[in-house]
């Protein structure tokens, strides 16, 4: 059963958002080594239940929070979305990760799907 395996957020001032988390709640920001500005957040011990995520300036692309789901198939849940009324964008394949896709669902929620590279063709 696929599952919720990261969140991304989004922030109109990234440093401020980065300050509140960590005051808040203790969360550990590190910046990413890609071609745009995002941070990801390590939200606890990996031996806890839980799980991480990440922080991008936010934009039409990132609007607020977004849950990533894993599946087996980018193809096969594309088409399950579109056909029980959701949307996908075209996807790209995202070095060292896997093949990548924006999504809404029947309601218009945004939530992206995740093919990790190891299950990839």
């Amino acid at each position: 059963m696929p599952r919720v395996i990261y969140f991304n957020m989004s922030a109109d001032d990234t440093e401020r958002a980065r300050k509140f988390y960590a005051d808040v709640f203790g969360w550990a920001f590190e910046k990413w080594d890609g071609p745009m500005e995002y941070w990801l957040i390590k939200t606890g011990d990996d031996k806890q239940p839980g799980i991480n995520g990440g922080l991008a300036k936010r934009s039409a692309l990132n609007p607020s929070v977004v849950n990533l789901i894993s599946v087996p198939s980018i193809e096969e849940y594309s088409k399950k979305i579109t056909e029980m009324g959701g949307t996908v964008s075209p996807g790209m394949p995202i070095k060292g990760v896997g093949y990548f896709a924006h999504c809404t669902d029947s309601e218009g929620n945004r939530f992206d799907i995740l093919e990790p590279e190891q299950n990839a063709k």
